[in-house]
């Protein structure tokens, strides 16, 4: 699964993903946790940045108090679940984010990793999302962030990984360009772990409301 990330704004955030006004007023947050309101790309006649909150909650909810927030979706389920099947067709977006976490089990405790791109500064994971709308029709949007399995560098650590986006393969999922079951399994495949790394941090990360630059700092270097 993935229940922590992190985005380190960086002074090019809006070219990065092709946003021509960027102005979500945004820093940076090294400890995202669900139920976080954070920018995700979605394509309308352009590349655009909105705030969802992390937990999708289908737009056929009754009560979203009482709804499930799905913060992950498995890849290898997709096209049967209720709640993404359509959003697999139409909705699908980018979530920006700069690292992840995970936790391997050592015995009776859970040690934190940091999992990050060598070369990207940025990247995306591929994402889905939604609009609840109250009955008085104000719209409320959510993203989940999709799942596959772990490469030969998380495999140590979990079971499963956020499915990172290729740069060439950003475009065609945000596109409404419409996808074979192909072209999903390879667009969301594990991502190569030669071109990622990953190391222990401090359980600071475990408390939601620590959010600073110590979070990702290598153990080891403390």
């Amino acid at each position: 699964m993935c229940g922590r990330y992190s985005l380190i704004c960086i002074d090019d955030l809006g070219s990065r993903f092709r946003i021509t006004d960027p102005s979500f007023g945004f820093r940076s947050h090294f400890n995202i946790a669900p139920g976080s309101m954070m920018p995700v790309i979605v394509r309308r006649e352009r590349n655009e940045a909105v705030m969802m909150e992390w937990g999708l909650v289908p737009h056929w909810v009754r009560d979203m108090k009482e709804a499930r927030h799905l913060i992950n979706a498995r890849v290898e389920t997709l096209a049967e679940k209720p709640s993404f099947r359509a959003l697999l067709k139409s909705r699908r977006c980018l979530v920006p984010a700069s690292g992840f976490y995970e936790w391997k089990k050592d015995g009776g405790e859970k040690a934190p990793f940091y999992i990050r791109l060598r070369d990207e500064p940025v990247f995306a994971f591929a994402g889905l999302y939604d609009v609840w709308h109250t009955p008085a029709g104000e719209g409320y949007a959510t993203y989940t962030i999709i799942t596959t399995g772990p490469n030969d560098l998380l495999a140590p650590i979990h079971n499963r990984m956020p499915a990172i986006l290729r740069r060439d393969d950003e475009d065609r999922w945000v596109s409404g360009e419409a996808l074979s079951a192909a072209d999903i399994n390879g667009i969301l495949a594990p991502y190569l772990a030669g071109g990622m790394e990953a190391y222990p941090v401090l359980p600071l990360v475990n408390n939601p409301g620590n959010d600073d630059e110590r979070l990702i700092r290598p153990l080891q270097g403390l």
